[in-house]
C-alpha cells in the first residue's frame, strides 16, 4: 500500500460507548431500542420499559475503558481509529442552545489519548443516534428544523476539536433512508406512538424517509462548508452502505433491475454528496413513486456548495438481484438477496465475497475520481473462548486476508485508496440485532446477549495477525 496508508478499525458510540445517562448525556434514539436476536427483532419503545434490556445503555463501556482500549489499539499499530461522537452527549436534548461541557471534555480526553499514540481519529458526526429529544419535539429528521440543530452541533465540535481531528464523516450510511424500515435508526422518525419494530419493511413511510434524507443532504452540505471555513485542512467525507449487486441471470430485466437498485440504493446519495445535485434517475424514481420533496429556494445551491472531499463506505457482502421473486434468499447488511451458489455464507447468513470489494472499489473510483476509504468491513461470528482463555478466530483472519488481497488488487487497478478501518475492532453490540454474540473484534469483550459479563478485554488470534499486517503495510498477510 502507499506510504501513509491509514490502517485501523471502526466503532460507533451507540454500540460501544455506553454511559447512556452519565456525564450530562441525554437519551438518543439508540437508547430506546431493546435487545434482539437473529430471529427476534429489536423493538423501539418511546418510553423505557422497566426490566427490559437496552444494549446501548452500557454497550461495552468505552466511556469507562477508553484508556485501556486505545492502548490496545496502539499495540496493534493503528494509524487511524474511526469513532463517533454521541450527539446527545454534546447537546442532551438536541435543540439546546449551549453544549454540555462534560461531554465535550470526555472527547477532549479521548483525542488526547489517541494523540499520545499517534493515532488519527476519524470522527462520524451522526451514527444512528439522533437525540431522542429531537424525535419527541420534531419527529426527528422529518422536520427541517433539525437541520439547524445539527449544524449547531457541527460548529461546536469543529471549533472545539479543530486542531485534534482532521477526518470527519457527516452521516453514517446515509443511504439507509432509501431502504424500507430504517426511519427510526436512520432519521429518528417514529411512524406512530406505539412500540415499533425497527428494520421492518412492513412498517414504513417512503415519503417521510426521502424528505428526511433531503434534510440530511442539506445538513451535510452546510456542515462541509462550515467545516472548511473553520479549518481548511479538514477532510470531510460521505459514508455509504455499499451493496454490491449482481444480476441473477442475463435476462435484460435482471440487468435493468440490478442497475436500478445500484443507482437508488448505492449511487443516489453519493451522487448528491459528491457531485452536488439530484441525478435524473433519482428524480424519475421520486416522481414514479409519488414522492414530493419539499425544497427551500437555496437548497440546490447549498448542495452544490457543500460537496465532500472523499468517499467512504461499508462493505460486507454482495447481493444477487432478480426480477422474479425467489424463495432461496439470504440475509445481509440492511438488505437481503438471492443465494449466490459461488459464495460461502457467514454464521448470520451473509454471503462472503472478497472479489466484490475489488469490483465495488473500481465502480466507485471510476464514477467519482476522489479519494476512497473502506471504513467498515468485517466478519460477525460466534467466537469460542478456549480453556486457556484464547480465541482462535482463524475464520476472521481468512475473511479479512481475502478482502485485503482484493483491496490491494483495486489499488493496482488505479483506485486512490486512503485507508481501511475494519468494523468492530473491539467486540461491540450489533446494531441490527442488539446482540453481543455476533462478534467482529480483534479484542474479545466478556459480555453476553443479556448484558452480563465482566467487560474484561483480551486479544484474539486476529489481534496479532492484524498487528503484523499493519507493521508490514499490508505485505505480510500470513
Amino acid at each position: 500500500m502507499k506510504k501513509g496508508f491509514l490502517w485501523g478499525g471502526a466503532t460507533a458510540a451507540n454500540q460501544f460507548e455506553g454511559a447512556w445517562n452519565k456525564g450530562g448525556k441525554g437519551p438518543s434514539t439508540a437508547d430506546m431500542m431493546t435487545g434482539g436476536t437473529h430471529t427476534t427483532p429489536r423493538r423501539i419503545t418511546p418510553v423505557l420499559e422497566e426490566g427490559t434490556y437496552y444494549p446501548s445503555h452500557e454497550a461495552v463501556d468505552f466511556y469507562g475503558h477508553y484508556k485501556e482500549d486505545i492502548k490496545m489499539l496502539a499495540e496493534m499499530g493503528f494509524k487511524v481509529f474511526r469513532m463517533s461522537i454521541n450527539w446527545s452527549r454534546i447537546y442532551p436534548n438536541g435543540d439546546d442552545l449551549e453544549p454540555n461541557e462534560e461531554g465535550l471534555t470526555f472527547y477532549d480526553n479521548v483525542f488526547a489519548e489517541l494523540e499520545k499514540y499517534n493515532i488519527e481519529p476519524l470522527v462520524t458526526i451522526s451514527h444512528y443516534e439522533t437525540p431522542f429529544g429531537l424525535t419527541k419535539k420534531f419527529n426527528g429528521w422529518a422536520s427541517r428544523e433539525v437541520i439547524d440543530c445539527y449544524v449547531r452541533y457541527c460548529e461546536t465540535i469543529f471549533n472545539r476539536y479543530k486542531d485534534k481531528v482532521k477526518y470527519w464523516l457527516t452521516f453514517n450510511e446515509i443511504n439507509v433512508l432509501t431502504i424500507p424500515g430504517t426511519a427510526f435508526s436512520g432519521a429518528g422518525i417514529l411512524l406512530d406512538e406505539k412500540n415499533e419494530v425497527e428494520f421492518s419493511a412492513d412498517h414504513d413511510n417512503e415519503q417521510l424517509r426521502f424528505q428526511a434524507l433531503h434534510h440530511q443532504f442539506v445538513a451535510s452540505a452546510r456542515a462541509v462548508k462550515i467545516g472548511h471555513s473553520i479549518n481548511p485542512n479538514f477532510k470531510i467525507g460521505c459514508m455509504i452502505a455499499y451493496m454490491c449487486n449482481y444480476p441473477h441471470t442475463c435476462n435484460p430485466d435482471d440487468m435493468l433491475l440490478t442497475q436500478h437498485r445500484t443507482q437508488i440504493n448505492n449511487m443516489f446519495c453519493s451522487d448528491v454528496q459528491v457531485r452536488g445535485y439530484y441525478p435524473g434517475y433519482a428524480k424519475r424514481y421520486l416522481k414514479d413513486n409519488g414522492i414530493k420533496i419539499k425544497m427551500e429556494v437555496d437548497d440546490e445551491a447549498t448542495l452544490k456548495d457543500g460537496c465532500v472531499d472523499f468517499y467512504s463506505f461499508s462493505y460486507y457482502m454482495s447481493l444477487v438481484v432478480s426480477h422474479n421473486p425467489q424463495e432461496d434468499g439470504v440475509g445481509g447488511n440492511l438488505m437481503g438477496g438471492i443465494r449466490n451458489p459461488y459464495l460461502k455464507t457467514s454464521d448470520w447468513g451473509w454471503q462472503i465475497d472478497p472479489k466484490g470489494l475489488r469490483y465495488t472499489l473500481n465502480e466507485i473510483y471510476d464514477r467519482y475520481q476522489i479519494p476512497v476509504m473502506i471504513v467498515e468491513n468485517g466478519l460477525g461470528a460466534v467466537d469460542i473462548v478456549e480453556e486457556d482463555g484464547s480465541v482462535n478466530d482463524d475464520y476472521r483472519i481468512e475473511y479479512l486476508r481475502d478482502h485485503i488481497i482484493q483491496m490491494k488488487e483495486a489499488v493496482k487497478d488505479g483506485v486512490d485508496l486512503m485507508g481501511y478501518t475494519m468494523w468492530g475492532c473491539i467486540d461491540l453490540v450489533s446494531v441490527s440485532t442488539g446482540e453481543m454474540k455476533k462478534r467482529y473484534g480483534f479484542i474479545y469483550v466478556d459480555k453476553d446477549n443479556e448484558g452480563k459479563g465482566t467487560l474484561q478485554r483480551k486479544p484474539k488470534k486476529s489481534f496479532y495477525w492484524y498487528k503484523k499486517v499493519i507493521k508490514t503495510n499490508g505485505e505480510n498477510l500470513e
